[in-house]
């Protein structure tokens, strides 16, 4: 349903969260090595989320990524959108550019149902509180072997 890029950048916000709260900034290997996701390519991900203010990022020995107090309150679709964009939210379950009210694809009012309790799923969940989750122990960022 999201792309891998979404999937590692909510594991990688999830994750700097948690620790941001104690004071810690990240970098790129700790992050990767904690939620088992490609280096570079998450590298790739964070620098685009700092960039757009859904975390901060310093430079220097004791840099990394972290979660600053404007951004504690951040909510999933935030993140979502800044990856993925709005298309999971607007587009065809099948991919049409013409799929509509009007011209309905053959699993457009069950995808409708679908999308939308997503869409409430995703305004509802803060970084936060999946955050707090992992730390509880409730939830992981890992597959356990």
């Amino acid at each position: 349903m999201f792309s891998k890029a979404c999937e590692y950048g909510i594991r990688a916000v999830i994750y700097i969260w948690s620790q941001s709260r104690e004071g810690r900034k990240l970098g790129v290997k700790d992050i990767c090595k904690e939620i088992d996701a490609p280096e570079y390519f998450t590298a790739k991900i964070l620098q685009s989320l700092a960039r757009q203010g859904i975390i901060s990022s310093a430079k220097g020995p004791n840099g990394g990524f972290y979660i600053d107090k404007e951004q504690e309150e951040l909510c999933l679709i935030d993140l979502v959108v800044a990856i993925d964009g709005e298309k999971i939210f607007k587009g065809c379950g099948l991919g049409l550019k013409l799929c509509s009210e009007k011209n309905p694809c053959p699993i457009h009012n069950d995808f409708k149902i679908v999308r939308d309790g997503l869409t409430k799923l995703l305004k509802e969940k803060t970084i936060k509180a999946l955050a707090d989750e992992v730390s509880k122990g409730t939830a992981v960022l890992v597959a356990l072997s």
